[in-house]
């Protein structure tokens, strides 16, 4: 996705050619080594790097308040409904890094189509489609418009692959299902053809179909995951586009990759963000299964909400945020989805945006306990420290309040964030409300977060991101 979807998962598929493919196989789980694409560390640079940032987090945070409540379509019943002795089983990935791309974006790597092709798409648990930079041949798609337009350096070529088949704009799928869908049906066999937009002036025009990826078992073998609804994009627009192949859909719907592949994989994924300035050879995991570096004694957990409003973002339910052990006085109908409000785990946006109450709350129990340390005016932060005159001061503990015992308590470099050399700044942006909150990729950081979307429970621990 655009500039809207800032965090994304680097995720490389490199060992996939190593045994021949299987329709199914017995195993533990999905795992992915993460790399995050990283700037030039010169004290210019970064801060240019978090301005756009944070230009980039604004103009997602539209496109969430747009989005949220607007019906864009009517949800398919998800996958992991229907999914009843394969929900059951657990399946591995092994993956390895991918490229760097210096947008602040995490990359997934993995294979297309029969036969395989690899591909960069940037991963976003707040995108429901899954899409590819696209050129076909009118001859093997008659009813596909255009040969050309996907540019890019690895376009996906459909008349290569034999497991290609584009969905009609005459099924229900297209007419009911299928986001930002196009109502024009030329004939009955034309194909369902999409204009996903975005408000940053993005966008990405092409046509529905259903494809096989190719994946790598932690038993070393390879399995064929068939029938995953793809857009297979002819036309786009948007800088974050370019350093990509497209996008991988990990948010809540029906037609997610993410939907689909927990139905068959134990119900459940799972990251672990490292350091969003580690060097590029630090690397960490989306998986795909159960977890084993998840520990029960060690996990703190909460309700996963999914509601239809809010799809296809993840949300939680927030009772409060304390600084210090003091607790905000920050009104409840902030937190609460049914008066407009809410929270939302975004991997797409970096910092944590909240909604105006909770922001001055915060950002005023923050400043008023670094007051003996120098200010420096950096827009477009409103507190912002010079770090280097020698002063000793101990950085306030936030604490993040979720229903029932379970509290996030990030690493203090997760709010008061590093902007350039000697300088930090308090690390969140307000949205106005009401509205929906949204914590970010670097609030989530040196964390594991794993998403149980069938017991609709997320659980939490922290951790090095290591690979095991």
């Amino acid at each position: 996705m655009p500039p809207l979807l800032l965090l994304s998962l680097l995720i490389g598929f490199d060992a996939l050619l190593a045994t021949p493919a299987i329709a199914e196989s017995h195993s533990t789980s999905l795992r992915a080594p993460l790399h995050r694409s990283l700037p030039p560390l010169g004290a210019a640079t970064r801060l240019d790097y978090v301005r756009e940032l944070v230009k980039s987090d604004l103009l997602r945070q539209r496109m969430i308040a747009g989005t949220i409540g607007g019906h864009r379509y009517r949800q398919p019943r998800r996958a992991c409904e229907n999914a009843t002795t394969a929900a059951a089983e657990s399946f591995a990935m092994p993956l390895s890094s991918g490229a760097y791309t210096h947008t602040g974006q995490y990359f997934v790597r993995f294979r297309l189509g029969t036969p395989a092709r690899r591909f960069v798409l940037v991963a976003d648990t707040g995108s429901d489609l899954t899409w590819v930079k696209c050129r076909f041949s009118p001859r093997r798609c008659r009813h596909c418009r255009g040969g050309g337009g996907g540019g890019g350096a690895r376009p996906f070529r459909p008349e290569k692959s034999v497991s290609f088949d584009p969905i009609r704009c005459s099924t229900d799928l297209c007419k009911t299902s299928l986001p930002f869908s196009l109502s024009t049906c030329p004939s009955p066999a034309s194909p369902c053809a999409y204009n996903y937009g975005y408000a940053d002036g993005s966008m990405a025009r092409g046509i529905y179909a259903t494809e096989s990826a190719t994946v790598m078992l932690s038993n070393g073998q390879k399995v064929k995951l068939k029938g995953m609804i793809i857009g297979c994009t002819s036309s786009f627009a948007g800088s974050s586009f370019r350093a990509s192949d497209g996008v991988l859909g990990l948010g809540h719907s029906g037609i997610s990759f993410a939907s689909r592949v927990t139905a068959r994989f134990g119900g459940r994924f799972s990251y672990c963000l490292v350091d969003h300035l580690s060097p590029k050879n630090v690397s960490s995991y989306l998986i795909f299964g159960s977890n084993g570096a998840l520990a029960p004694s060690a996990a703190r957990q909460t309700e996963l909400l999914m509601e239809p409003r809010l799809a296809p973002f993840y949300s939680v339910g927030v009772s409060g945020i304390s600084v210090d052990g003091e607790v905000l006085k920050i009104p409840m109908s902030v937190w609460d989805v049914g008066r407009r409000g809410g929270a939302i785990l975004d991997s797409g946006t970096s910092l944590t945006v909240l909604v105006e109450p909770a922001y001055k709350a915060v950002v005023s129990a923050l400043s008023r306990r670094l007051a003996g340390v120098p200010r420096v005016d950096l827009d477009p932060f409103e507190y912002c420290y010079n770090w280097t005159d020698g002063t000793k001061v101990t950085i306030p503990k936030l604490v993040v309040h979720f229903h029932g015992p379970a509290r996030l308590e990030p690493p203090a470099k997760s709010y008061v964030i590093d902007v350039a050399d000697g300088v930090k700044c308090i690390g969140f942006t307000s949205a106005p409300w009401p509205g929906v909150s949204t914590i970010g990729n670097i609030l989530q950081q040196e964390h594991l977060w794993e998403f149980d979307v069938k017991n609709r429970r997320l659980r939490f621990q922290r951790s090095t991101c290591a690979p095991h």
